[in-house]
């Protein structure tokens, strides 16, 4: 696959306006923060050779990259970086109580709906300043979904990756299967792979946000990326012929998904696909954080979600695109506004890629010489795609997708022949939430 050359911008168009009615959340609660942030950060004016970070990076792999980043920060500018890390889900999920209360200096968040959320509701801080000094570093693409609503920059992204089926290369050629390219040839592939003894779509979904992967990929291939980018911003109805095409879509392709998702996760999920045991796997290439074996790593590739519909083809890439945002009232703003820079260079986003190879720098000066095949693969994936998504949880309202999507579409997996009710249960919910100012 041709691959842009070092220094290239990405190839897509600057997204269109991003989702509207951003308002206040259900979500948003007086309840004691579990979240709460480093000790460091309390008190008038903080430490000025300390810069506090609350980070959502959990994980083994990221985490460690980061660390990188931050050590590499204080040997250059004396600055240290005290790391608050919590659960990545558990961060998500008091995101809201934590930002209202006392939060870090910096955070780590994601691109798009969610960060212009907050910064609509005040709780985080515009950082036109440090884009005077980064902006040259990024394609228009990453500028738009770096902008809140008002037009000023609240977001500096780090890096950014694409969602698609993930296979061993030696499996497939163990069974002489093929890449497939269209629906029925998906469906044949996962029949065949299951008389082979293989589970043919590893799943887990116990932390309620993977199934919103595959119903991204079917919907915006079965009805494009207009009604998919309008359905989540509540503009379209739930109960409509269209999203019900999606789920019997889904319901086809369910049985030949990994028993028990609702109870397993990501990760052990992952390990059914570095074991060989499953055939495939939807998700975002962070999968390869779980070859930990160079070997297995070098048998790992992907597929973009087949097509369903010709008019739509395989043009929609699911891209999300993680960084940081700097807090509401920051103890050490001259600090965090240094950090932010430096976390806005191509030398940083290098830093960080040389530890986690999983995903691709979201600057367009960052050099590529040094990417994997699958990263390659990836950026040239990202890079032409005509339209690109975030995630159905960061594309659309918060407290719609925590509190209203994420039991319902586990209530699917469980029970997809209740999908009429579920779906009607979803609709009169959008209406109160998406209502609200």
């Amino acid at each position: 696959m041709q691959v842009p050359p070092s220094g290239s911008s990405f190839a897509v168009p600057s997204r269109r306006a991003l989702l509207r009615g951003i308002g206040s959340a259900a979500a948003l609660t007086a309840a004691v923060p579990l979240l709460s942030a480093c000790g460091g950060s309390s008190g008038s004016g903080g430490d000025p050779k300390t810069v506090t970070l609350g980070s959502n990076a959990s994980d083994a792999v990221p985490k460690k990259a980061f660390a990188d980043i931050y050590a590499a920060f204080q040997k250059r500018n004396g600055i240290k970086v005290a790391v608050n890390t919590k659960d990545h889900n558990t961060f998500q999920e008091q995101i809201n109580s934590y930002l209202q209360g006392t939060p870090d200096d910096v955070f780590t968040w994601f691109a798009g709906y969610r960060m212009q959320f907050f910064a609509a509701k005040g709780l985080t801080s515009p950082i036109d300043d440090v884009w005077q000094m980064i902006g040259a570093n990024f394609p228009d693409a990453m500028k738009q979904l770096s902008k809140g609503e008002d037009g000023k920059y609240y977001f500096v992204p780090l890096y950014t990756y694409p969602w698609a089926l993930f296979y061993r290369k030696s499996v497939f050629r163990q069974h002489g299967y093929k890449v497939p390219t269209t629906w029925d040839e998906l469906v044949a592939l996962c029949e065949q792979m299951k008389k082979d003894g293989l589970v043919p779509v590893a799943f887990g979904d116990k932390d309620g946000w993977p199934a919103m992967g595959t119903f991204d990929q079917i919907n915006f291939r079965l009805n494009g990326y207009e009604f998919h980018k309008s359905l989540m911003a509540g503009k379209e109805s739930w109960t409509d012929a269209k999203v019900k095409t999606v789920f019997d879509h889904w319901a086809e392709l369910l049985p030949y998904h990994q028993d028990g998702a609702v109870g397993r996760t990501w990760q052990d999920a992952a390990q059914t696909l570095v074991s060989k045991k499953a055939g495939m796997y939807l998700l975002g290439s962070f999968v390869a954080q779980q070859f930990t074996d160079k070997a297995d790593l070098d048998d790992l590739d992907f597929f973009a979600f087949p097509e369903i519909n010709s008019a739509y083809g395989q043009d929609t890439v699911e891209a999300p695109t993680d960084g940081f945002m700097l807090s509401k009232a920051p103890k050490n703003r001259a600090g965090a506004v240094k950090l932010l820079e430096f976390l806005g260079t191509p030398q940083a986003e290098s830093f960080y890629l040389a530890s986690d190879p999983s995903v691709v720098a979201a600057s367009s000066n960052a050099p590529t010489s040094s990417y994997t095949p699958l990263q390659k693969k990836a950026y040239a994936m990202i890079s032409g795609a005509k339209s690109l998504t975030q995630f159905m949880d960061r594309d659309s309202r918060p407290d719609f997708t925590s509190t209203v999507m994420q039991p319902a579409l586990q209530n699917f997996i469980r029970n997809p022949k209740g999908v009429d009710s579920i779906l009607s249960s979803i609709e009169r919910q959008k209406k109160t939430i998406f209502a609200q100012s």
